[in-house]
Parts: C-alpha cells; sequence; structure tokens
C-alpha cells in the first residue's frame, strides 16, 4: 500500500472508533502508532512513543491548562456562579425572557473562569433553570439557553480550546486569548437578541420576573465584583503585556483559591475532590495532546493534509469558497464528532490550508472554536445537550433540541460576521502590547 493509502485506512479506523464513542486520546495515539509502525517499522514509531508523553509533560506552557482548570473549580466552590446569575437576573430578570438572558450573560462570566463549556452548562444550569421553572418559562427556551450559554466556556477566554489550538499550531496563547474577547461578547449579545426575539414574538415562553431596586442591583453587583476583578486582572495583565498567559493563569487560581477560602466554602472533603476533579481534567486534556503529537507526525507521512490543500487551491476557487467547504465540513463533523476530537484530528490536514490560502490563523482558531461551539448543540451528538438532558431529566430531547435552534442561527450570525470582518477578532491582539 501507498503511504497515501495507509493514511485513508487510519483515518477512516479513526473515524469509526471516535463515532463508537472511544477515548479521542487512545484513539489517535493507537491509530497514529500503528500508521507510523506500517510506514516506518516498530522502531521509529516506539521511538515517538517514548518520546512524546515526555515532551507533553515538560513544556513548560502547559502548565497553563491544569491552572485555569483549578482556577475554574475554585471559583464554582466559592459561589461565584450563584453571585453572576444574581446580578445578571437584577439587571435583566424584570424584561420578557429576562432570565433567560440573565442565564447567557452569567454564562458568558462564568466562562471567564472556567474555560469549560460542559462546567459552564451544568453549573448555570443548576442555578437558572429551577428559577426559570419558577417563573414558568417554556422548556425549550430554559433549557436552550442554558446549552447554548454553556458553549462560551471555549471561546470566552481563558479557554481549553484556545490551548489546545496554539499547542497543535504553534500559534500564540496570548493572542488567542485577546482573540477570543470580542466574538465572545458579540454571541452574547447575538444570544440575547434570540432570546429578545423569541420572546417578542411568544410571551408565553419567558414571562418578566419582578423588578428589583437600583439599590439591590447595586448590592448584587458589588457581590460579583470579585470575580470580575479576577478577570479584568488576569486578560487585561496579558494585554498589557504586564504577564505571560501562564502566569496570568496562576494569578487567577490563586485569587479564585483566597476568595473560596475567605467565604468558607474550602474543607477538607472539598479540597480533596476539587484537586481531583482538576487533575481528572488535566490528564484527559493532556491524553488528547499525547494522541494528536503521535498522530501528527503519520498523518505527515502520508502526505495526506499537503496533497489536499495543493488539490483544493489547485481547483482554483475563491478563497472565501474553500473556507465554506472546510466550515461545512466541520458543521457535518460536529453532528456526531466530541469537540476536542474533530480539533486535534482536522488540524493537521486543515491548517497547512489556512496558511496557503493567506488566511490569518489567529482569526481561524476563533472561527473553528465558533463552530466547534455549534457542533456541541447539534444532533445528534450535542454534549452540551445530554449535559442539560442530566439536569432536567423531565425534559423530553427533542424539546431540548427544538429550543437550541434559535441560538444556533444566532452562532451563524455571528460566524457570518467574524468572516466579514474580521478585525473584530484581530483588534485585540494586534493592539496587544508586548
Amino acid at each position: 500500500m501507498t503511504p497515501t493509502q495507509v493514511g485513508l485506512v487510519g483515518l477512516a479506523a479513526l473515524f469509526i472508533f471516535l463515532a463508537l464513542r472511544m477515548p479521542v486520546g487512545l484513539t489517535m495515539m493507537g491509530v497514529g502508532l500503528a500508521g507510523f509502525a506500517a510506514l516506518s517499522g516498530w522502531g521509529p514509531a516506539l521511538a515517538i512513543l517514548g518520546r512524546e508523553p515526555f515532551v507533553i509533560a515538560s513544556n513548560y506552557e502547559l502548565i497553563v491548562i491544569p491552572l485555569f482548570v483549578l482556577m475554574g473549580n475554585f471559583a464554582t466552590v466559592s459561589g461565584m456562579s450563584r453571585d453572576l446569575y444574581g446580578a445578571a437576573y437584577a439587571w435583566f430578570g424584570h424584561w420578557r425572557g429576562g432570565l433567560a438572558s440573565a442565564t447567557i450573560t452569567a454564562c458568558a462570566g462564568f466562562a471567564a473562569l472556567s474555560g469549560s463549556s460542559v462546567a459552564s452548562a451544568v453549573t448555570m444550569g443548576r442555578v437558572a433553570l429551577p428559577e426559570m421553572r419558577r417563573y414558568q418559562y417554556d422548556s425549550r427556551l430554559a433549557t436552550g439557553c442554558i446549552a447554548a450559554g454553556g458553549t462560551l466556556g471555549i471561546l470566552i477566554p481563558p479557554s481549553t480550546g484556545f490551548v489546545l489550538y496554539a499547542i497543535l499550531t504553534e500559534e500564540s496563547i496570548g493572542r488567542l486569548f485577546l482573540a477570543g474577547v470580542m466574538p465572545g461578547l458579540l454571541l452574547t449579545a447575538l444570544f440575547i437578541v434570540a432570546i429578545y426575539i423569541q420572546t417578542r414574538l411568544y410571551p408565553h415562553l419567558g414571562p418578566a420576573g419582578e423588578p428589583t431596586s437600583l439599590r439591590a442591583r447595586l448590592r448584587v453587583t458589588g457581590q460579583a465584583s470579585s470575580m470580575i476583578g479576577i478577570v479584568v486582572l488576569t486578560i487585561g495583565g496579558i494585554y498589557a503585556g504586564l504577564f505571560t498567559p501562564t502566569e496570568a493563569a496562576g494569578i487567577g487560581a490563586f485569587l479564585a483559591c483566597c476568595l473560596a477560602l475567605a467565604r468558607g466554602r474550602l474543607t477538607r472533603s472539598g479540597i480533596s475532590s476539587l484537586m481531583l476533579e482538576s487533575i481528572r481534567t488535566t490528564g484527559f486534556v493532556f491524553l488528547i495532546l499525547i494522541g494528536a503529537h503521535i498522530f501528527n507526525p503519520f498523518m505527515a507521512r502520508t502526505h495526506i493534509p499537503s496533497d489536499l490543500a495543493e488539490l483544493l487551491v489547485g481547483l482554483d476557487l475563491p478563497r472565501l469558497a474553500v473556507l465554506g467547504i472546510v466550515l461545512a465540513a466541520y458543521m457535518i463533523l460536529g453532528t456526531f464528532l466530541e469537540g476536542f476530537a474533530m480539533l486535534v484530528l482536522t488540524l493537521p490536514i486543515v491548517h497547512p490550508l489556512i496558511l496557503a490560502l493567506d488566511f490569518d490563523p489567529i482569526w481561524f482558531g476563533i472561527v473553528m472554536v465558533i463552530v466547534l461551539e455549534m457542533g456541541l448543540i447539534s444532533p445528534p451528538v450535542g454534549v452540551n445537550v445530554f449535559v442539560v438532558k442530566g439536569i432536567a431529566e423531565d425534559v423530553p430531547m427533542r424539546r431540548i433540541f427544538a429550543g437550541i435552534w434559535p441560538f444556533w442561527l444566532a452562532m451563524a450570525v455571528g460566524l457570518l460576521l467574524l468572516i466579514l470582518f474580521p478585525g473584530i477578532a484581530l483588534f485585540l491582539p494586534n493592539t496587544m502590547i508586548r
């Protein structure tokens, strides 16, 4: 068999295993190892297996992953999610659909601490869903806004998705974090607009809540100010060049820990559970990175990425047409592949093509993450939809999926705006003080 044929067999096997819900990192590691051995022999293949885990584990930049995970877990334990929701509810709750808008706003705020879409959906779902049920919100809007709001966790920095993208493409983590700020705010605004349109057309979906006095609004906003301060310090410090993303993660984790201690939320058992969860999440991400670093050399040996880039560039199609083909492929893959699996599987193939077409790789990282977000709420996999189903066990899956479509369309609008106006993503990183 030729290298290309071996590569196609390897890709087919990888897709099959991932569709069967096999662990992403182990699947990529196994397929990459077997494929590289088929092309170069078991000696070089085992040499890669012995080298790459050490390379990943000793990479200083990757300390940012466990530190940001730890920061998000400390934020959850300290009760910041309830503070955020309380502040958002005070300002938006008296609107029609205001509780849903407050949920989206709180999800965006919590995303700036957790960096995880699943964590954002679970945490805010447990806080917001009982309130929306109390005010007799339609289950489609209530569950749909939680599932969609949770996806902001991998767009608004710090984002584990951005860290993976940066490591796999050798781009700047700091620039990617800054590039995600304005698109994250844009998507948050589009979600709120989607809620406004729905409740304007169908008022029964989201009745208005009780109004809150200005004094009460300022009081609950003050309670959430600690979280806002941590976010401003970490992201603002990166922008101002005061510290690196790794240093920002350390400072953020330390401050979140101090806040949890000051509030008396850290018990001995709680610390043990928190640390174990942080280790579990970090191990999952590191295993994916190790698998990708074993699979990528195999892909390079098959010449599939370079051949595909040459083929699409040689078609002489407009750049945007080729980009449309790539994004359409991602949307289809997102219906049955988990987001991180899609990221590490396709980047070795797509990244050379993006560079050949002269697209900005930082901008494409933001575009790609938004497409991953769309996959998180797309049937039949829709990871965030299944997460919300675990919280709202009495709501049928079909109603949850029905509730996410307005937000999916809002994402499509945001994606189109980013393509038409790349400066939305590139303004902050291009003005960053180095």
